[in-house]
């Protein structure tokens, strides 16, 4: 037989006739899962045990870096934030650090403090509201938020640290006050800036044209070394459909959460923007280790992974109906683990350390039934094959693998 032609077993319509093409530069990610994300009305903040497990599995990742706390919320806040910069210092981490700030000093000098104490720059996301309709709820004036805005970046920078300058609300903002706010931010001294769709407002259409504006427009003031950072909410459920387009627009960083989490619905699931991009073929991360890293973050955070969450659901691979599971079964039968994760997924579960699982219950075959007795060394005899498929049928759901053992251990 002919070696398999893979290529010709499937036609991609996602990238027939124009694919999607790569962007020019490295995608980098900062994970918002340990601050943004606890913002969640329902989650529990981790213990710093936990907290530092998820960051080696952020590590793991790939992840660039990883904003690990607002210090200045308060002595735990700023007791956290040291413990995990001097985890990532101990044990020489590649992911980097970073902390938030409101435009204060009283925010940024907890910051520095940290940094001394780990022995590690530490980046200092200094954000401040940058729309109409927030500037009016607070009686800012633009004259003020500047003012802000430069002693904020310009203590930090004389403090040794990194400096991303941060606009709450971007997608809601006029391209003038963006422009007056971040010429600021790059006079003094930062190197980032992170268009903010705070509230999920944003289309992929508007996304794109945000990060579009902003690059052209460092462009043109030559600011060629200042790097743009986007970060989605999910408000509209556009989170990653937005941050894609952004990528695609210019965007050299993107942030997410662990399983979305976040203020109000959440923020850019991270999980699933690494999936996208891999599958994509824009990022060659190992994401072996992504179902774990979820499931740190549910276990830590206290957050349920649904049934049928996309990749690190309990459903995501698994099959009991008869034509599926068939189709499923026959490909495994060729030795095949490729054929068997694609014939009937569009994701791959062995590119994320995971399997296809043949189940058996009320919309099962027989060849379900035969699949789970031999994978679990039972024969696959007729009366057993019959005696579990009888109860499958008889069922309103899925028989646990307890119930199905019962039942092959009752004889031939």
């Amino acid at each position: 037989m002919p070696p398999l032609d893979r290529d010709a077993l499937i036609y991609d319509w996602n990238t027939a006739g124009a694919p999607p093409a790569p962007p020019p530069r490295k995608i980098e990610f900062d994970d918002e899962t340990l601050r943004d994300g606890l913002q969640s009305p329902s989650v529990t903040s981790p213990p710093i045990e936990k907290k530092i497990e998820i960051l080696h599995l952020m590590n793991r990742l790939g992840i660039d870096s990883a904003d690990i706390g607002l210090p200045g919320a308060g002595p735990k806040a700023r007791a956290d934030v040291i413990a995990l910069a001097q985890e990532i210092a101990r044990n020489r981490l590649a992911i980097a650090a970073n902390c938030a700030a409101r435009t204060v000093v009283a925010d940024i000098q907890p910051v520095v403090d940290a940094s001394q104490a780990a022995g590690i720059p530490i980046e200092t996301c200094v954000f401040i509201g940058s729309s109409p309709i927030r500037r009016y709820a607070e009686d800012w004036t633009i004259e003020r938020m500047l003012e802000h805005s430069e002693t904020a970046v310009t203590f930090a920078v004389r403090h040794g640290l990194p400096v991303m300058y941060v606009t709450e609300d971007t997608t809601r903002a006029h391209p003038e006050d963006l422009k007056r706010l971040y010429a600021a931010a790059v006079r003094c001294g930062a190197k980032r800036l992170c268009a903010c769709d705070t509230v999920g407002h944003a289309t992929p259409d508007g996304a794109r044209r945000l990060v579009g504006y902003l690059r052209a427009w460092l462009r043109e003031i030559g600011a060629t070394d200042v790097k743009l950072d986007w970060h989605g909410h999910s408000d509209r459920g556009l989170a990653i459909p937005n941050t894609l387009a952004a990528i695609e627009a210019g965007a050299d960083r993107v942030h997410g959460c662990a399983l979305g989490i976040g203020e109000r619905v959440g923020n850019t699931p991270m999980d699933l923007l690494l999936v996208n991009l891999r599958l994509l073929g824009w990022i060659d991360n190992d994401l072996t280790q992504l179902s774990q890293y979820c499931r740190a973050v549910s276990a830590g955070c206290r957050v349920p992974i649904p049934s049928n969450y996309p990749v690190v659901g309990a459903d995501a691979f698994e099959t009991a109906t008869g034509v599926h599971a068939a189709a499923v079964i026959k490909a495994f039968k060729k030795g095949d683990r490729w054929l068997a994760d694609r014939v009937y997924s569009g994701v791959p579960a062995g590119d994320f350390g995971l399997e296809q699982k043949i189940r058996v219950g009320p919309m099962c075959g027989r060849s379900n039934v035969v699949w789970w007795l031999e994978r679990h060394g039972h024969a696959a005899d007729d009366r057993r094959v019959d005696r579990l498929f009888d109860a499958a049928k008889r069922s309103d759901r899925l028989l646990t693998d307890e119930e199905l053992t019962a039942l092959a251990r009752e004889g031939p």
